[in-house]
């Protein structure tokens, strides 16, 4: 055990990963999410794959716990099921891609769907037409997958929820309830696939601390009618946190 904690203290960026878990869970407590766009790219130049998914994991199981009480009563249930559906269907074939693919490859797909996001978002990319129960389902789906593949289950639901009629106290609840919800299932379709080690499950519990104080800080702030600045703040730190993810720098 002294020397699961020595390799611990001794990780590679460890100060980054354990900066990079409070502002994601900051940017999460007051915007409903972004914990993975922010934390997995800066996570992922110093941890294998499956670790820095894991680890995200572990630290988002217990972070947004002391909020989750407030939150849900916002919650729009019959979304949430149909999202859930979806996405039990596709995380484990998104999982089997992950574990086969090489590290970079990983780190660009994570990059590259956040900045993808990004430009939908803040160019104001958005879908008018009516989202039925079916086409909720096949969000979760490819949520799901990307969630799996990636680590990025949030930006099929965040672009759902753009052209949804709810208001941002219901699309924060339900986000941020997905999100942990998502974490159970990855975790168990991980384990399954023997892929949990004690090290970066340590890992994460140490990230639990900067996790839960950048919710609750996140969470203290959040005010619905600034809800313009908070989604402002979030790409922005969504930005930086993609472009510094990318392997060619390195």
């Amino acid at each position: 055990m002294p020397d699961l904690w020595a390799g611990i203290l001794a990780t590679e960026g460890l100060p980054w990963i354990i900066a990079a878990a409070f502002v994601a869970s900051m940017v999460r407590g007051f915007s409903g999410f972004g914990t993975a766009m922010i934390y997995l790219p800066v996570a992922g130049q110093f941890l294998p794959p499956v670790w820095a998914l894991v680890t995200l994991t572990v630290m988002d199981l217990v972070g947004p716990l002391p909020v989750l009480p407030k939150v849900w009563k916002d919650v729009h249930k019959r979304d949430l099921g149909r999202l859930f559906l979806g996405v039990v269907v596709t995380l484990p074939i998104g999982v089997a891609v992950l574990l086969a693919i090489d590290p970079q490859i990983f780190r660009y797909a994570v990059s590259f769907v956040a900045l993808a996001l990004l430009v939908v978002l803040v160019g104001g990319f958005r879908y008018s037409g009516t989202v039925r129960g079916s086409a909720v389902i096949g969000i979760g789906g490819a949520s799901g997958f990307l969630g799996g593949v990636a680590g990025l289950p949030g930006p099929p639901v965040i672009l759902f929820y753009m052209a949804s009629p709810h208001g941002p106290a219901t699309i924060r609840a339900n986000t941020m309830v997905f999100l942990l919800g998502f974490d159970v299932l990855l975790l168990g379709i991980l384990g399954l696939e023997g892929s949990l080690t004690l090290t970066p499950i340590a890992l994460g519990l140490v990230l639990i601390v900067p996790t839960m104080l950048g919710v609750l800080v996140g969470g203290a702030i959040f005010r619905p009618e600034y809800e313009k600045s908070y989604r402002a703040v979030a790409y922005v730190i969504i930005a930086v946190s993609a472009i510094s993810g990318l392997p060619f720098w390195s």
